[in-house]
């Protein structure tokens, strides 16, 4: 049995990438390969796949989520959007020295106010005057992780964000399809790699790290999926042809695996709470492409899930001491299922 000790490393800050290199698919790759560590360039990827494999990749995108603004007493405020309930209301992180009360007024971004609602938890929901994509787009600012030390420019808006990003409502990118250029993709589908595409909305909850030693007491923040009929039976296919199903990201492992708990993956909406420790049984995913993660994050203990805590411990070493770069904008890693 696992505890929340066992999941922490010490990570040299300066390998913690502060901004993405020039090229998208010019990150390292770290291939673990059974006891085999080795080390290569992320475009190396098409050479480790093999016909037929279905790559797997979570199309959101990231919102411009974060605004500053002002309450009407005069207080300043910190504004994160988690999530979009209808096209005039948000769950949001609110920052302030004293929370807002219930029908309270914020203006944001010195451009328009939004009306605070209930509490809930530890968001609050809040009302727009108009649409809130077309709010959020014009005025609100990209929100990067908090371990990332300048803020967001426009270099930022397009590189923290897929190539093939098409459904807004995240709050945080999913890392591992950053290393995916539009030239990389081409050279997979001429080898005869297919793909097929989920929806989950990255929440903040993503950067929390756990903070109870007992895994088991641990709350897991809540996120929306969606998986199509057309990736339903794309996986179904490739399962059928004996070929692997590559999730690309911890995203789209989540989104797979938590539509599989009856056995098998269906397609639907829904939330997700699923919180994967070692022991979990993988129903639909074969490999994963996943960047670094933070110590004892979920996301760690996710990965160990898959390729066996051991493995991955040994893996992270081996990222150290070649520096490798860590978390949102560096490397990768290629692992097979235990």
């Amino acid at each position: 049995m696992y505890s929340l000790s066992d999941f922490d490393f010490d990570l040299p800050q300066e390998l913690i990438a502060q901004l993405p290199l020039p090229e998208r698919s010019a990150s390292r790759l770290l291939h673990v390969d059974g006891e085999q560590l080795r080390d290569r360039a992320f475009a190396d990827i098409v050479d480790l796949l093999t016909p037929g494999d279905l790559l797997v990749f979570n199309n959101t995108r990231v919102l411009k989520a974060r605004f500053f603004g002002i309450k009407e007493t005069g207080g300043k405020v910190e504004v994160l959007v988690e999530r979009v309930l209808d096209n005039r209301t948000v769950h949001a992180q609110v920052r302030a020295s004293k929370s807002p009360q219930a029908g309270s007024r914020i203006r944001l971004a010195d451009a328009f106010d939004v009306t605070v609602g209930e509490r809930a938890g530890e968001f609050f929901t809040l009302t727009f005057p108009a649409d809130v994509f077309d709010l959020i787009e014009a005025h609100g600012r990209l929100p990067l992780p908090p371990y990332i030390e300048h803020a967001a420019d426009e270099f930022d808006e397009q590189r923290y964000q897929t190539v093939y990003a098409k459904e807004p409502g995240a709050v945080a990118a999913p890392t591992a399809g950053l290393h995916f250029d539009q030239g990389l993709l081409d050279r997979l589908r001429d080898k005869g790699v297919r793909f097929a595409f989920v929806t989950l909305h990255v929440g903040a909850g993503t950067f929390q790290p756990v903070r109870t030693e007992n895994l088991a007491e641990h709350k897991m923040h809540s996120e929306w999926y969606t998986i199509p009929a057309e990736t339903v039976e794309a996986v179904r296919a490739t399962k059928a042809a004996g070929r692997d199903i590559v999730a690309v990201g911890t995203t789209s492992m989540r989104a797979l695996e938590s539509a599989s708990q009856s056995g098998e993956l269906q397609a639907g909406s829904a939330d997700t709470a699923l919180f994967i420790t070692p022991g979990y049984v993988f129903k639909t995913v074969d490999r994963l492409v996943t960047n670094f993660h933070l110590p004892k994050s979920t996301l760690l203990m996710l990965v160990s899930a898959f390729a066996g805590y051991q493995r991955i411990r040994d893996a992270y070493a081996h990222a150290i001491a070649q520096r490798y770069r860590f978390f949102s904008y560096g490397d990768a890693m290629l692992l097979t299922r235990l």
